[in-house]
């Protein structure tokens, strides 16, 4: 399966102006081959902690990526503040939509204490993987990615990696850092995508979205600007990869 991996850059707090934005940039990704096509967390409000942009679960960010999904007959997946029924406040909800109406979630495991997020969503129960065109993927956002164990735990079951974000650039280091070490050490792909500009907490955001292959090597990446990032991405390279190297027996814990 192709992947394309949008980066993109947000409207604060502006969904209709997001949706405008971000559909002809899934046209062009699926114009180019893409079965996925991946955007970044929150990718319809930034990552916003102002009370109340929270939206009913299957709301309208949903319903754009359903919509999308359909249109282009691909898989079209970000994250969106999403409320669950009888909730309070705001999961930070992944929603994966596929071209037939299926849509899967999977809620933030770790919501970002240092930037108030934990005071603002809702914490998720633990990973999801669901099988698109042959391959299993885990979806992961933004935090998760600095939390091994949550992704040695998908890993016996997990071909792809997705991580959404929106990674500052005053510790880009840290997230192409970590997008390898986390493909490596499970000998998975990882598809990453990290959005672009300045958002309106002030935090700038430098991108460099990549698809990493299960020994590490970056197939696609990208640098700062508004841009897309395309990787084929084969299950059987995984079994290879892990057959060759049957690292993953020897894990304890």
């Amino acid at each position: 399966m192709r992947f394309g991996v949008v980066q993109h850059d947000i409207v604060w707090e502006d969904r209709e102006a997001n949706y405008a934005r971000l559909a002809p940039q899934v046209a062009r990704a699926a114009a180019a081959g893409a079965g996925f096509v991946l955007l970044s967390e929150t990718f319809s409000t930034g990552f916003s902690m102002t009370p109340g942009i929270g939206e009913p679960e299957d709301g309208p960010s949903a319903a754009f990526l359903r919509e999308q999904a359909a249109a282009h007959g691909v898989w079209v997946a970000g994250t969106c503040p999403e409320i669950a029924p009888g909730a309070d406040l705001p999961y930070n909800s992944f929603v994966l939509a596929g071209p037939d109406g299926t849509v899967h979630r999977y809620r933030k495991l770790h919501p970002f204490t240092h930037g108030g997020e934990a005071e603002r969503y809702r914490a998720g129960d633990g990973p999801v993987t669901v099988t698109i065109g042959g391959l299993r993927v885990t979806p992961f956002t933004c935090y998760d990615l600095r939390f091994a164990d949550v992704f040695w735990a998908a890993a016996q079951t997990t071909d792809v990696y997705l991580v959404t974000a929106n990674w500052p650039s005053t510790r880009r280091h840290h997230w192409t850092t970590l997008l390898r070490a986390r493909a490596i050490e499970n000998q998975a792909y990882v598809v990453a995508c990290n959005r672009v500009g300045t958002g309106g907490d002030g935090l700038h955001h430098a991108g460099d979205s990549r698809v990493v292959d299960p020994m590490g090597e970056v197939l696609a990446a990208a640098a700062g600007g508004e841009t897309l990032v395309l990787a084929d991405v084969d299950a059987a390279e995984v079994t290879a990869t892990r057959d060759r190297f049957a690292f993953l027996a020897d894990r304890r814990g």
